[in-house]
């Protein structure tokens, strides 16, 4: 079941979709943060935030509520907005959709770079692998993640298609990584994508 609140700014979701052994805990803090001057107008309708919201209420088989923003194609509030769904709302996961692309004012994984403890290029690496499996022109995404304390922050591409198969790929590491920096303990759904931890962990 999903409880949803529409506004422009933020959406907030609670997931219990699927009823399991964690169904006690607290649910986990998603952060969607969808960036794009035409969606934070109003000009254009946000697709790459309902895109994440979707493929994350099939995946997720453990509670989790999601905290939905849109911001302007602008480093400094992209980076601002990060910090609050990290720091204030206390996502331990926040997933962005837009600005990974080599046009003047897609600067997300800048903002990205600039909120972080850590880098984790290898979730790049691999997504951009995936990418370039269906086009060529995916060279040119910069998506990459990164923590923020107990927060891990993942950039995806602005496409509904790619943030699929890029969310996809990345998500069996995703859970484990999250546990690994303090953070709870998020199950999937096997069927959908199987979550990769080492024996005994």
């Amino acid at each position: 079941m999903i409880l949803q609140s529409n506004s422009l700014a933020e959406s907030v979701a609670k997931t219990t979709a699927k009823e399991s052994d964690h169904s006690m805990s607290q649910p986990a803090i998603i952060g969607i943060l969808t960036v794009s001057d035409r969606a934070s107008r109003g000009d254009y309708e946000d697709r790459g935030g309902p895109a994440i919201q979707a493929y994350l209420t099939e995946l997720m088989s453990s509670p989790w509520v999601s905290a939905a923003r849109i911001v302007s194609d602008d480093r400094h509030l992209i980076a601002a907005e990060l910090r609050k769904l990290a720091d204030e709302s206390q996502c331990c996961l926040i997933v962005t959709t837009g600005g990974t692309g080599p046009a003047v004012r897609d600067v997300t994984p800048e903002a990205t770079g600039d909120v972080c403890d850590k880098m984790l290029p290898g979730f790049g690496e691999l997504m951009r692998k995936v990418s370039l499996e269906k086009v060529p022109t995916a060279i040119l995404s910069r998506q990459t993640a990164g923590i923020r304390g107990k927060t891990l922050i993942i950039n995806l591409p602005g496409q509904p298609r790619a943030i699929r198969e890029c969310l996809g790929a990345v998500m069996p590491a995703v859970p484990y990584c999250i546990e690994l920096i303090g953070g709870p303990r998020l199950e999937t759904a096997p069927e959908i994508c199987r979550s990769y931890r080492p024996p005994g962990a």
